[in-house]
């Protein structure tokens, strides 16, 4: 029963990090890589896709993405969707390529998107202190019906905090990585 509960508190706190960490990959730290544009969304024959399901894109070179459409037509709606993105990036095509130049970053920039990044962090940290309030309610819940004891409810608690600790000292590290990333130059 106990297992069971810190089990599942685990397993959602793990889900919370990898959450986490694919909030962070959508950061640019001045770097091109293809994830970058995982979050667009184009209008495609009526529906609003993800642009990776209608162009291929690839990394040129540190400072620039290649978003090659798989319809001629597509072109125009995916460097609108680009330009349209909360990214301030500004494609140019040529033909069927739309080359992405990624810019540096300044450093009043790299300040703001610390801030931003630590604000994930903190909400990471939210849920996986909610994950606890959680699991130590069903630790209470079973105590109350008699199902485990005083003991073991209290032991339980424990581990859930050991539990706790461990993943907000995992949001710790993946902040400093990221925020020593965005300042780097």
């Amino acid at each position: 029963m106990i297992d069971d509960i810190l089990d599942d508190a685990e397993s959602r706190m793990q889900k919370s990090i990898e959450a986490l960490k694919n909030e962070l990959t959508k950061i640019r730290t001045g770097r091109a890589h293809a994830s970058l544009l995982d979050h667009i969304t184009v209008e495609y024959y009526g529906s609003m896709v993800p642009l990776s399901q209608v162009a291929n894109i690839a990394t040129e070179d540190a400072r620039t993405l290649s978003v090659t459409p798989w319809e001629k037509p597509m072109v125009q709606v995916v460097e609108k969707a680009i330009m349209n993105s909360d990214l301030g990036l500004n494609p140019a095509s040529a033909g069927t390529v739309i080359r992405v130049p990624v810019p540096p970053l300044t450093e009043e920039r790299r300040r703001d998107l610390v801030r931003v990044v630590k604000g994930e962090a903190e909400s990471t940290r939210v849920a996986i202190r909610n994950i606890r309030r959680d699991a130590n309610s069903d630790l209470k819940m079973l105590e109350k019906e008699k199902e485990i004891s005083e003991d073991d409810e209290r032991r339980g608690q424990d581990s859930v905090q050991k539990l706790t600790d461990k993943y907000v000292q995992a949001v710790e590290v993946v902040l400093g990585e990221k925020e020593k990333d965005l300042m780097e130059i």
